[in-house]
């Protein structure tokens, strides 16, 4: 499956932004999708996912209440909904998709830059 990011951009604190991922490929084999980010000099960390079975959307404490995570289906696109985005927001952020669960990530996509100014 190939996983293409649009959305990124330059945003001011408190401001929103929606980042897409378009899947391509053998997208009925999808278990899950999720986001995740990266800072300069930090680890890729977690940021949302979202099961293809049932629906269930997990996030990352630090985001939780201000992001969401959503698909369209017939479009074999996810979205990351980013309110009251924060300067600590700043990172690449990755799609991911999973053949096998909710939490083992095979397929990545190249990333999108979002970048949060005080």
């Amino acid at each position: 499956v190939q996983l293409v990011e649009s959305g990124g951009g330059l945003v001011q604190a408190g401001d929103s932004l929606r980042l897409s991922c378009a899947a391509s490929g053998d997208t009925f084999s999808i278990i899950s999708m999720g986001w995740f980010r990266q800072a300069p000099l930090k680890e890729r960390e977690f940021v949302a996912a979202l099961s293809w079975i049932g629906g269930t959307t997990y996030y990352a404490d630090s985001v939780k209440g201000r992001f969401t995570v959503s698909r369209d289906n017939a479009k074999n696109t996810l979205y990351l909904e980013m309110n009251t985005l924060k300067p600590e927001d700043t990172a690449v952020y990755y799609c991911a998709a999973s053949f096998v669960s909710d939490y083992d990530f095979d397929y990545w996509g190249q990333g999108t830059q979002v970048t949060v100014s005080s």
